[in-house]
């Protein structure tokens, strides 16, 4: 069983700071049945989101982790959505685990509790990895955020209505052997979405069920606005939140090299 931690998407939910086990008992993915993975039991295992989206996702790959939210100031300029997204994963994942790395040194390790376990508990988790994680919808070169409210949510879904727009979600792996030794590794994923043509009346009906107001783009692929998707090309799950095959890979990558 992994142990995971999770860094906060500014383009998701944004959820309170959880700092004990998550446990996700249902279920076990496929994906952890192969031997060559279940050699990735010793590591400590960090995933950066605290949206529910996410952490849904990352169920078909662990099912127990962590969530830990950045706290790295995301305000840094304004860049290409392919290039923000992966300094946006890097700085979070890059926060979190020079966090992890200073409560260890200090011997104390953060529970859900309050509590303070002692060095000999840390030594179980001296292999760790950490993935930090953004995602943000793209019109063009124009990044949709959240809206700010109903107003900004039908402009939004009127500029995507009847064409095509990218999700990129960047992500960044922070690896440390049990020798000290420290990997990086980030990447990018591109998914092109094609909308329908919506009419005024279904624009203003979808923003009414105020799914729009907490997803970038105004928009949630996995729910009722699934009817005006006509076609993606690239990963569906990139699209809510997470794209789980390439970050898949790149775990494999990660475990053949420990």
């Amino acid at each position: 069983m992994f142990t995971v931690y999770a860094l906060l998407n500014h383009t998701e939910d944004i959820m309170p700071e959880v700092t004990g086990v998550v446990s996700f008992l249902n279920d076990r993915s496929a994906f952890q049945t192969g031997e060559k993975y279940r050699r990735l039991l010793g590591m400590r295992v960090v995933l950066a989101s605290g949206s529910a989206r996410r952490r849904e996702l990352l169920r078909l790959i662990f099912d127990e982790y962590e969530v830990i939210a950045s706290k790295a100031d995301e305000d840094i300029g304004i860049y290409p959505p392919q290039e923000l997204v992966l300094r946006l994963s890097e700085i979070k994942a890059s926060e979190v685990f020079k966090r992890i790395e200073h409560e260890e040194n200090e011997g104390i390790k953060s529970c859900a509790n309050g509590a303070d376990i002692e060095n000999d508990a840390l030594k179980a988790y001296e292999e760790l990895l950490v993935i930090g994680s953004d995602t943000v919808v793209a019109l063009k070169d124009r990044i949709l955020g959240k809206p700010a409210d109903k107003a900004e949510a039908y402009d939004m879904l009127k500029a995507l209505s009847g064409g095509e727009h990218r999700v990129y979600t960047g992500v960044t792996l922070i690896s440390r052997a049990a020798d000290g030794e420290v990997r990086r590794k980030s990447f990018c994923e591109e998914t092109v979405v094609h909308i329908s043509k919506m009419s005024d009346e279904e624009i203003r009906d979808y923003v009414d069920t105020g799914e729009p107001m907490d997803k970038a783009g105004a928009y949630g692929i996995q729910t009722e606005f699934a009817k005006f998707v006509t076609g993606i090309e690239g990963d569906y799950n990139n699209v809510v939140g997470l794209p789980v095959a390439r970050l898949y890979q790149e775990l494999r990558l990660i475990q053949d090299k420990y």
